[in-house]
């Protein structure tokens, strides 16, 4: 029958041949050009791009209040609505 202890230092010296392989070495230069990458881009966390969205959800809102009462304005330039002055007075006598 094999002994424990032979698996157990095979299990060590794989272990050790893994973690100083040059894929781990790959693996460590790979994520630090990444790392590198993305520091020079100009990048926002999900959380500020979250709050960004809500800014410019309610700047459309507000925008479109506003067009919606220029459009109103407009209307009234356009069409004046002229006062009743003669409103609750009867009719005048000729």
């Amino acid at each position: 029958m094999l002994n424990a202890k032979i698996f157990e230092d095979l299990s060590d010296k794989l272990h050790e041949a893994v973690k100083n392989s040059p894929a781990r070495d790959i693996e460590k230069n790979m994520r630090t050009l990444l790392a590198q990458g993305f520091t020079k881009l100009d990048l926002v966390t999900r959380e500020e791009f979250d709050v960004q969205a809500q800014v410019l959800a309610r700047a459309r809102e507000q925008l479109l209040a506003l067009e919606a009462r220029v459009n109103e304005l407009e209307a009234l330039v356009v069409h004046p609505v002229e006062p009743n002055l003669n409103a609750g007075f009867p009719p005048a006598r000729e």
